[in-house]
């Protein structure tokens, strides 16, 4: 503002006959008293005056002043400015090679920078572009700083753009500079099927260093050797390694960026953040939307079988809609807290597209739930843990840490809740179709021996330690390396071996058979019982195989005296999400989720307590209790009861067996009582006493309790 003033008052006092009226334009030559406006020094003065105000110009029409005389707040036409004071408007602003901008005028635009230039009040150009802790991703949007997350098959890269990995090869996700000491990359594998590739590894290639190998389990290599870290380690001048039971976390320095490298065994998040100029510059599957998959994979690979596209059956057990369902949870809330910051969009279809011919195991249907979630943390931005009682998940926890899997293997869960070591689709291929568990008899004179493949043994949940040959002390030999396990007798122990004559040969014939009783009554495992035989003059097998059979579910309901309705249904999932119908496959030793459930009662003034449940073979010959007195059955560590006598309905969960001597079917039978909780507890007390004891007038409803079964068929 003082400029202007200054100015109008050099004016005034170069005007001819300033007391006098000026009417018209003129030419001034100011050199004796040049005038500096804006950082240019001009000697020259055009002016003009007219009924409408004053004007006065350094350079014809541009650099202007421009006076309006009020008087009482009207405009006057003609004024003496000895005794006036004017009221003048500046309508040049600002200048920029050679330019002029008037107040608040966009000088210029860039949408791939977010800058926009532009005249501020007080004729100052001012430049603006991202909010801190933003950075500008083109189109003039801008976004918290870049995270590329690698879940399943799918890339999702720093613009939320979605790639699909679709063979068994490694891929660089980043690298260029201005961190050309590292490239980081990522290594694909199947896994229960040949067509759909999952995030197996990611490798670390650093400049002047051994390549670090994050793998399942936290398992941490440098080179190959195996690095034991508790809590941080550091390698190097610039790589620091962060261990804990969720995962690993690798930080990597440059001189003008940071790497952060996440990875969990099956989701990786890799952080970047450096010189915004300089992104360009970047390249791989994360930095470079336009980029093909097939661009970056691995010079090594290329050429190599990696590539080859396989096309298995459909599963038919997949439900689409159900799992497009889940996958649309992303767009609610509390995921919609983060949606400003991270696009849903991509992380939705790679979902759908995964869930949609992948089977819902191994916690891949909260994976991609899990992977939003964190990318959204690392941007400080805090999703409640809501959606996992909505969706059945449970919190991050360790995963396969410790177990160390072969290369043709793969961690998972277990149908018993525990973790194993799986087979890849590729390498079980050979052995499904005839439901084989291992290679055929190699026979050598007095002696033989049989391969088991431990992956194959672990899918169906049998524990090669309690398999043994006829002898019991001739028990199988696992290679630590390849989890091969191997049944053998020779001539000095024959191991219950017999031998019989067939005209002119010799036939040696023994079995491999399992001891998998919890009890004289069941089993959780399958009857194992494999026969192999060498013929003294040709080396022949002679194979048994076993499988599970499709199991059926069947409900029957007999309601009490009391006005209400009771169900019971089981799951095959902690959320009871998964209910078990007649064409789902229920396996032995697989985790088993029962519900019982009321309706009609006022869980203010009473509560559902199971009493008992039991099970029993077709003829109901042989029984199996799994609650008594309202307690699980202290003699299987398998069976936990949760919620009983706390509301109207409650679950137990156990691990599924059959009878020992029967294999048609498994029936499941519970008794329930209802209870009167006001002023008294009606939770059985499982600490090793009896349930307490409750007052005659508020006791369970004994005369008429609800009884209801369910059978499972083999």
């Amino acid at each position: 503002m003082l400029r202007p003033l200054l100015l109008l008052s050099a004016l005034i006092g170069l005007l001819p006959g300033a007391e006098q009226q000026f009417v018209g334009s003129a030419t001034l030559d100011i050199s004796s008293c040049p005038i500096s406006y804006y950082g240019e020094q001009f000697t020259t003065l055009y002016v003009n005056a007219s009924d409408d105000g004053f004007k006065a110009c350094f350079n014809m029409s541009m650099d202007c002043i421009e006076i309006e005389f009020v008087a009482n707040g009207d405009s006057v036409d003609s004024v003496s400015l000895t005794n006036t004071t004017p009221i003048y408007r500046d309508i040049s602003a600002c200048r920029q090679s050679g330019v002029l901008y008037f107040y608040d005028d966009e000088i210029s635009s860039d949408p791939d920078t977010c800058s926009t230039e532009y005249c501020d009040s007080v004729a100052t150009i001012q430049t603006d572009g991202c909010p801190p802790l933003q950075r500008c991703h083109g189109n003039n949007t801008c976004k918290f700083y870049p995270i590329c997350t690698v879940t399943g098959p799918a890339v999702i890269d720093f613009n939320d753009q979605l790639k699909t990995v679709e063979d068994r090869c490694g891929y660089t996700l980043l690298t260029g500079s201005p961190i050309e000491n590292l490239t980081v990359v990522a290594n694909f594998r199947e896994r229960r099927r040949r067509d759909v590739s999952f995030l197996d590894s990611v490798t670390l290639r650093l400049q002047g260093q051994d390549d670090v190998h994050l793998e399942q389990g936290g398992i941490v290599k440098e080179g190959n050797t195996t690095l034991t870290i508790n809590g941080l380690a550091i390698l190097g001048n610039s790589v620091l390694i962060f261990v804990n039971p969720t995962g690993v976390t690798v930080y990597v320095w440059h001189s003008e960026s940071i790497t952060l490298v996440f990875f969990d065994g099956n989701t990786a998040l890799i952080f970047y953040t450096g010189p915004a100029e300089l992104d360009p510059e970047l390249g791989g599957l994360c930095a470079n939307s336009s980029t093909s998959v097939s661009d970056e994979r691995l010079p090594e690979d290329i050429g190599s079988s990696c590539e080859v596209q396989y096309n298995d059956t459909a599963d038919s057990s997949i439900n689409c809609t159900m799992m497009t369902e889940r996958c649309n949870l992303l767009l609610e809330e509390p995921f919609t807290a983060c949606h400003n910051h991270t696009d849903p969009e991509s992380y939705v279809n790679a979902c759908i597209d995964t869930l949609c011919k992948y089977p819902a195991v191994d916690g891949l249907n909260c994976q991609f739930q899990e992977a939003y979630a964190r990318d959204c943390s690392l941007l400080s931005i805090n999703i409640l843990d809501s959606w996992r009682s909505t969706a059945g998940c449970s919190p991050p926890q360790s995963f396969c840490q410790g177990r160390i899997c072969s290369d043709h293997e793969f961690c998972a869960e277990t149908i018993s809740g525990g973790i194993g070591c799986f087979c890849r689709a590729i390498f079980a291929f050979p052995y499904r179709p005839n439901d084989a568990l291992g290679h055929p008899t190699v026979c050598e004179e007095n002696s033989a021996s049989v391969t088991l493949v431990g992956c194959l043994l672990e899918e169906k949940g049998i524990d090669y330690t309690m398999l043994h040959l006829n002898d019991p002390t001739c028990t199988g030999q696992i290679d630590e390396l390849d989890h091969m396990v191997t049944f053998s007798y020779n001539g000095s122990n024959t191991c219950g071996t017999e031998v019989m004559a067939n005209n002119s040969q010799l036939i040696y014939m023994n079995s491999i058979v399992g001891n998998n009783s919890v009890s004289d009554n069941i089993t959780r495992q399958d009857q194992v019982y494999i026969d192999f035989s060498c013929v003294f003059t040709q080396p022949d097998v002679n194979t048994v195989t076993f499988r599970i059979k499709d199991s059926s579910v069947i409900e029957k309901i007999t309601s009490g005296t009391w006005n209400y309705t009771l169900t019971m249904k089981a799951y095959t999932d902690a959320g009871r999400t998964q209910a078990v119908d007649s064409n789902t496959e229920v396996q032995l030793n697989q985790l088993i989720w029962v519900q019982l459930e009321t309706d009609g009662l006022d869980d203010g003034l009473v509560a559902l307590v199971t009493d008992s449940c039991w099970a029993t073979d077709q003829a109901e010959s042989l029984r199996y209790n799994l609650i008594v007195d309202g307690c699980a059955n202290p003699d299987d560590q398998t069976v936990n009861v949760v919620g009983n006598g706390a509301g109207t309905s409650n679950y137990f969960f156990f691990n599924m067996f059959q009878f020992s001597r029967s294999s048609s079917e498994v029936s499941v039978h519970c008794k329930v009582n209802l209870c009167g909780n006001l002023n008294q507890t009606c939770t059985p007390n499982c600490n090793g006493a009896s349930r307490r004891r409750r007052s005659a007038k508020l006791k369970y409803e004994d005369e008429a309790p609800a009884f209801i079964s369910m059978t499972w068929t083999h």
